[in-house]
């Protein structure tokens, strides 16, 4: 695929995060672990992709995100938030990875027509940049619910009883690369060949992978040789801080991903690591670090074992599309003025998008967890696959 030409500014950026990377690589012996390879390809200070100050959402950056799409995507979360709070009594609303701040300025609009807005909506966010960006948003879109709005950089080590809500959070967290080759696993680390980043690989090393891949291949003579994939190592210690932290509340999480047996899946023998960079998507993730968003898909299955281990209880597991009818969106669209016609047909647009299955609709899934509070949500009425995890 053909990039687009970098500016004078990126291609300065980009040199400086390819020397702190191999700064880390010759450090590290001369292979980093890939999961810390995408870690610093990400969240390097003042060169990570998510840290640089970089235009990152929307048309003009290298993606959109479904609160970028339409405002009904976040009055439909918003409906279901306000349900949790509801069943809580009281709470605060915690969003993990804000973004633009469009989520959150359209979900506080929401939830105060609704009347159940909290007294606190707290955002978890390490960029300067975007806390700027969203503090930007939420002054020039709910300037009068400023106020309620403070920023974190960390879990609330007090505790905090409410909803945690992350949309396309779980994507973002580095993953670990592993292979078949023969008999045997091997596992990616990341070396320096002639000034180029290069796959290095090595026998497991990290900690747990072992035991992970035995969990998804107890027998792993049915791995084909060259069959390759990723794993999210850091995924049980974060909703074991999430647990420790929250009180008594709910987790909403929204993402793109598959059960375990669908990631796993022989015909997905290359994994689901990929690259965005100013609205195209390539595989090489040692292209553009610093400038390209590095993702990959979500094992919900794992998810759910983990989110159990840790005394959540799992209120439903569904597709986007699905979350969002329950949560009002056919209603919320029917109240839509036709006669306002070019305002109708931007958001029948962006309905599209976040319903039809070759969109949004099928591949983003919702998963709720509970955690000393009602089980049963709304968003799950219709259509709740957790039977298929």
């Amino acid at each position: 695929m053909h990039l687009p030409d970098l500016t004078d500014a990126e291609a300065s950026l980009l040199g400086e995060m390819r020397e702190r990377l191999s700064a880390q690589i010759a450090q590290a012996g001369g292979a980093l672990p890939f999961d810390r390879f995408m870690e610093a390809a990400l969240y390097e200070p003042g060169l990570g992709y998510y840290v640089n100050g970089r235009r990152k959402f929307g048309e003009s950056g290298d993606f959109v995100t479904a609160p970028e799409v339409s405002p009904l995507f976040s009055r439909c979360l918003a409906r279901q938030i306000a349900e949790c709070l509801v069943n809580l009594g009281d709470g605060c609303v915690l969003e993990v990875g804000a973004g633009s701040g469009r989520m959150a300025a359209d979900t506080l609009a929401e939830l105060e027509t609704l009347g159940v807005l909290p007294e606190r909506y707290l955002i978890l966010e390490l960029s300067p940049s975007l806390q700027q960006l969203q503090c930007d948003t939420l002054d020039r879109d709910v300037p009068h619910l400023r106020s309620r709005v403070e920023w974190l950089s960390q879990l609330p080590t007090d505790g905090f009883r409410g909803v945690l809500v992350g949309n396309e959070l779980l994507d973002a967290m580095p993953v670990h690369r592993f292979r078949r080759c023969g008999d045997a696993w091997q596992e990616l680390s990341v070396a320096v060949d002639n000034g180029a980043f290069v796959d290095h690989w090595t026998e497991l090393q990290s900690v747990g992978m072992e035991q992970a891949l035995a969990g998804i291949w107890p027998d792993p003579g049915e791995v084909v040789d060259g069959y390759s994939s990723e794993l999210n190592m850091r995924l049980v210690p974060w909703l074991r801080a999430v647990a420790e932290s929250l009180t008594a509340g709910y987790v909403i999480l929204i993402d793109y991903g598959y059960t375990q047996r669908e990631y796993y899946h022989v015909e997905r023998s290359q994994g689901t690591l990929i690259c965005h960079f100013r609205h195209r998507a390539y595989t090489d993730p040692y292209l553009l670090p610093g400038l390209a968003d590095i993702t990959a898909n979500v094992d919900f299955s794992a998810l759910a074992h983990a989110a159990l281990a840790q005394g959540f209880e799992l209120c439903g597991y569904t597709t986007q599309v699905h979350f969002l009818i329950d949560n009002g969106l056919e209603q919320m669209l029917a109240s839509s003025d036709p006669n306002r016609v070019k305002q109708h047909m931007a958001l029948m647009q962006g309905v599209k998008k976040l319903t039809l299955p070759g969109e949004m609709g099928e591949r983003f899934k919702v998963m709720a967890l509970a955690r000393k509070s009602s089980p049963a949500l709304s968003g799950f009425r219709t259509r709740d696959m957790r039977d298929r995890l």
